[in-house]
């Protein structure tokens, strides 16, 4: 399939996924999805889903609304689509459950996307042919983690992040890709 043709199916079943997640109470049988860590971090990632409403993103899935009727620090799945380089959504760090979903309409168009950003922890690509897109992207793409038909970092993978993204002093754990450390400084 061409780049372009992959994001409806893709799309289609990550909203299916967002919308059927249990917000709530993490201690209680089915919740899948717990609070934010404070009310001023949550309050901070609706003002970025706010944020993707006024630039134009196209809203796929409104975690808002999983949140409703509950007492806490919640929110949902964000989903928005035609997001463009320059929305505030694409730009910054948003640290919450919201996917800004860029179209491109070449691996090169993703490749200098994924370049041209200031930051740096990680790139997911979703293929049918793994082995061919590492080759093509494995020493082009500069960040810290390239992972290969999965969604987000694992939890036990070691963090220290990449460009304006770094967290500390050194990049201890060198670039990675999914589920293998590489030791290389860009």
């Amino acid at each position: 399939m061409p780049v372009g043709d992959v994001a409806e199916p893709l799309l289609d079943l990550l909203v299916k996924k967002a919308k059927a997640v249990e917000v709530g109470d993490g201690m209680k049988s089915g919740v899948e999805m717990g609070p934010l860590v404070t009310g001023d971090h949550r309050n901070k990632v609706v003002g970025y889903i706010e944020k993707g409403f006024a630039e134009g993103a196209k809203p796929l899935c409104d975690g808002r609304e999983a949140a409703k009727g509950k007492d806490g620090f919640f929110v949902g799945p964000t989903i928005f689509d035609n997001v463009t380089p320059q929305m505030t959504i694409a730009k910054e760090e948003i640290f919450g459950p919201v996917l800004s979903v860029i179209r491109v309409k070449s691996l090169e168009d993703a490749i200098d996307l994924v370049n041209s950003s200031k930051f740096g922890n990680t790139t997911s690509i979703f293929t049918g042919d793994e082995k061919r897109a590492r080759l093509r992207i494995e020493d082009r793409v500069r960040n810290g983690r390239r992972e290969y038909r999965v969604a987000a970092p694992m939890a036990f993978f070691p963090f220290s992040g990449w460009k304006q993204s770094f967290f500390g002093d050194l990049h201890a754990h060198g670039r990675m890709r999914s589920g293998s450390i590489r030791s290389r400084r860009s």
